[in-house]
This record gives C-alpha cells, structure tokens and sequence, in this order.
C-alpha cells in the first residue's frame, strides 16, 4: 500500500484526467521485489482476468504469466545483497479484497477490509507514476469500493485508515466471508466496505447492541474471547 493519487495530482503530474475506475484516484499497491504471478492477469475466463485455483490454472495460463514478469536486478538500496525482483503490471478490471490484520497492543487483533478492483491506466500515466516508486518492482492499481461515509467516503480515506503499508489482496469480492471467519475467531472489523445484507454474524452479536454494529462486534469479540489462546 504504497502511494495514494488523487484525481487531481494525476492530472498534474501526467496532463491526462483519470477516467472509469480511477476516476476518484486510487491506491499504488507494489510490494518490493516478490509477487504472486497470478495477479499478473492473464488467467481467463469468460474473457476476463482472474485468478484461478491453481488446480484450474492451464499450462498456457502458466506461460501467459510468465510472460508477463520481467525479472529486473534488485534496487541496491533496498536489497545489499542483489537478486532479482519480479515485475509486472496487474491487468484491470479483476474484482480484489485487500486485508490485513493489526496486532493492538491491550486489544489484539483487529482486522482491515477493502473490496475493490484492479484498474488499467493509460500507458503514458502508468510509466509516470510507476516511476515515482521503483519501476522494478510489480504493480497493481486499485480502486477501492465507496460508500461515502467512514473510511470509505474517499479514496484517500481508505489509505489513510490502513494499519501500516502492507495487506494482501484476493481475487473476488469475498470481504463478507471474511467478517463470518473473523466473528468465529473472535476478532473484531475495525473498518470495511462490505454491504450490511452480505454480512452474517452469530445471532447472539445482536445482544451486544443493534444501533452501533462495530461497537457490537468488538463488544462480543471481547466478551466471548479468543476461539485459540488466552484472553
């Protein structure tokens, strides 16, 4: 979760206004130096980009991904010891959820959701902006969903309410799948874009309170404590 660009500063910096999906900005994820290959794009089905089970993933998908990472030279400053990072460019148009957990001290775990989409730049907008980071490492432009409210009411919102510069994004919208997970577990959601009919939560949550439904979660999370470990 590296950069966030505003609408307004892409155009700046490229003389060309986003447009569809980046039309609010959106988020540079680019990790340094290692990626799956899957999130390169070109798996398909029904004609568009996804990412497969790996027992669904062709030989030829395989190669169509291969083809699409370049292996550059490790940035010395980053990296004293050398190698290789992997690059590559995420095709648009994939439904992603990026997540993360944080580790609160006196609290615990809580974690973060973001549903969204990869997003495809003009290429003379990719180039400038790619090279404002590392231009070695792989890229994903993400539009996170808005809901108008919260850490959703904007773009810069979403990063600025994001734990630290790090998440994992998953091909699909499964952001509900992953409150339920999170209400077994015991682990409140400080922070998601996830439509409340989507959401199921054991029904005792409601005793916790109604009106405030994060407050709830964190409330019977506490309550019933950890499903593993300690309080």
């Amino acid at each position: 979760v590296r950069t966030y660009w505003s609408p307004e500063a892409v155009e700046r910096v490229t003389e060309i206004k986003p447009t569809g999906l980046a039309e609010n900005g959106f988020i540079h994820l680019i990790n340094s130096g290692a990626a799956a290959l899957d999130a390169t794009g070109e798996q398909t089905k029904d004609g568009k980009p996804v990412m497969k089970s790996f027992w669904e993933i062709t030989p030829e998908e395989v190669a169509k991904c291969m083809d699409a990472t370049l292996w550059r030279p490790a940035s010395l400053g980053y990296f004293r010891g050398g190698g290789f990072s992997s690059d590559f460019l995420t095709k648009g148009g994939m439904p992603l959820t990026m997540s993360r957990v944080n580790i609160i001290k006196g609290l615990g775990p809580v974690l973060q959701i973001a549903e969204g989409y990869s997003v495809d730049l003009p290429e003379k907008m990719h180039e400038i902006l790619d090279n404002r980071t590392d231009p070695t490492w792989p890229t994903t432009w993400f539009a996170p969903i808005l809901t108008g409210k919260g850490p959703f009411k904007d773009v810069y919102s979403v990063m600025a309410n994001w734990g630290a510069n790090h998440g994992a994004f998953s091909y699909g919208h499964i952001g509900a799948e992953l409150i339920t997970l999170a209400s077994m577990l015991r682990i409140p959601v400080c922070m998601h874009n996830v439509c409340e009919d989507r959401i199921f939560r054991p029904s005792t949550w409601s005793a916790f309170g109604t009106k405030d439904v994060e407050g709830a979660d964190y409330r019977a999370c506490i309550n019933f404590g950890p499903l593993y470990g300690s309080r």
